[in-house]
């Protein structure tokens, strides 16, 4: 009895997992704290859902893509090439993805609808192959940058963000790039995709994102105007796990380096959220 069951939702699982699940929430989450904090109301829901639909769509995508990489890369942990799920079945649900991603996105207002699309489209360039670039970085830079400017349009009066928020952001994106890459930066350099943390190496590529985000995390502490004690006791917690992601990548913890970045970003997040101010 219990084997129509299991095999569902052991489907669902596969196919979420092809959206690179991790990423995918945590961007969504930050994108919705932040517009709570900005004054959004309600229409914070219009902000997850279509930060949602966006993300699914890229991680879907990206996989889509790789698969053949992957399976030369000999990737049993990836569900397309372990045969859990159909490449026709990660195909579908990107389309679905998308479909849903533009009227989403415009319901936050034209502006920050069509820039949102537009974010999700230089993630989609990223996908198709800047990533195998020594401009690989700039796809996060410009998605990320963009974060703030979707939240403060959608707001009456809508208004531009603060420089400072901007450049935080995208720093933080960047960041995230290079440690994201660390776990298949060996197999990306075997098989030519040849982006600018293959090129660095794993040891470069971890002192670049460690240095990215720690200029994101001052930018977020020092911008707003004078820190407040609380802010600096997080900017200590923050910097520690920068350390853990710097020791994760030259010990050759690849995948916990990834995971303290996303970490690094709820602490960067929380620095901004301390200081009392919002993007409102």
């Amino acid at each position: 009895m219990k084997r129509p069951v299991i095999l569902p939702v052991k489907a669902a699982w596969d196919l979420l997992r092809c959206s690179h699940p991790e990423p995918v929430f945590a961007v969504t989450a930050a994108n919705g704290v932040l517009a709570i904090s900005a004054g959004r109301g309600w229409t914070t829901v219009w902000v997850v859902s279509a930060v949602l639909a966006g993300q699914l769509f890229v991680g879907w995508t990206n996989d889509y893509l790789d698969r053949d990489l992957d399976a030369r890369a000999g990737r049993a942990d990836k569900p397309l090439v372990a045969g859990t799920v159909s490449a026709q079945r990660v195909r579908n649900a990107a389309l679905v993805a998308l479909i849903a991603c533009v009227p989403l996105s415009l319901a936050n207002g034209l502006a920050p609808g069509l820039l949102h699309l537009a974010a999700v489209g230089v993630a989609t360039l990223y996908n198709l192959g800047v990533r195998a670039t020594p401009l690989s970085p700039v796809p996060y830079l410009l998605a990320f940058g963009a974060v703030p400017a979707f939240i403060t349009l959608g707001l009456h009066p809508a208004h531009l963000p603060p420089a400072w928020a901007t450049i935080a952001a995208a720093l933080l994106g960047a960041g995230a790039h290079f440690t994201q890459v660390l776990p298949d930066i060996d197999q990306d350099r075997r098989l030519g995709v040849n982006g600018l943390p293959q090129r660095l190496g794993a040891r470069g590529s971890t002192l670049a994102a460690a240095t990215l985000l720690a200029a994101s995390a001052l930018f977020v502490l020092l911008g707003p105007g004078r820190p407040a004690e609380l802010q600096l006791a997080a900017l200590a917690v923050t910097l520690a796990l920068i350390a853990g992601i710097v020791f994760g990548g030259l010990s050759g913890r690849h995948r916990l380096a990834f995971r303290l970045t996303l970490a690094a970003a709820a602490g960067i997040a929380g620095l901004f959220l301390l200081s009392g101010r919002s993007l409102a």
